[in-house]
């Protein structure tokens, strides 16, 4: 497997750390975990849809948490609920799974909802007021902070 060092750009670089820490990150595998399978989609210019197949799971069995720039969603069924038949085959999973991402700044949940076995996450992002970038008009005064100004 192929790693990349990233050490010469912590050395010239100022406040990057959580960028190669996810970059590092994304190359390690993610202990092989590819269940349950999931799409995530650019819905327009600021918003995303994370839609994952959980079928077999009801809205009581999964648990969704966004906390700082990380979304856990959790899936735990109880195994014992048709103890009284004996399944022959299981193509079906039904197991536990928690499965997390990373969000970017300023990326929030907007709505979840399970429909057909899918459930769907949708994001947006929005950007605080004093974030986004203004137009300052040449030769005009922006803000006299105190009395009158100076002639």
């Amino acid at each position: 497997m192929r790693t990349i060092d990233y050490s010469p750009l912590y050395r010239s670089t100022v406040g990057f750390d959580r960028l190669f820490s996810l970059l590092d990150n994304m190359t390690t595998p993610e202990n092989g975990q590819a269940y349950p399978p999931y799409n995530i989609e650019r819905t327009g210019e600021d918003s995303y849809r994370i839609t994952m197949a959980v079928a077999g799971f009801s809205e009581d069995d999964l648990t969704i948490e966004a906390k700082q720039n990380s979304l856990t969603v959790k899936g735990e069924k109880d195994e014992s609920e048709n103890s009284d038949t004996e399944i022959l085959f299981r193509g079906i999973a039904g197991r536990s799974f928690e499965r997390r991402f990373q969000l970017a700044d300023h990326v929030e949940i907007s709505e979840a909802s399970l429909m057909n076995g899918l459930l769907h996450i949708d994001l947006a992002r929005e950007i605080p007021e004093a974030m986004k970038p203004r137009k300052i008009e040449i030769g005009k005064n922006i803000k006299q902070l105190e009395g009158k100004a100076s002639k």
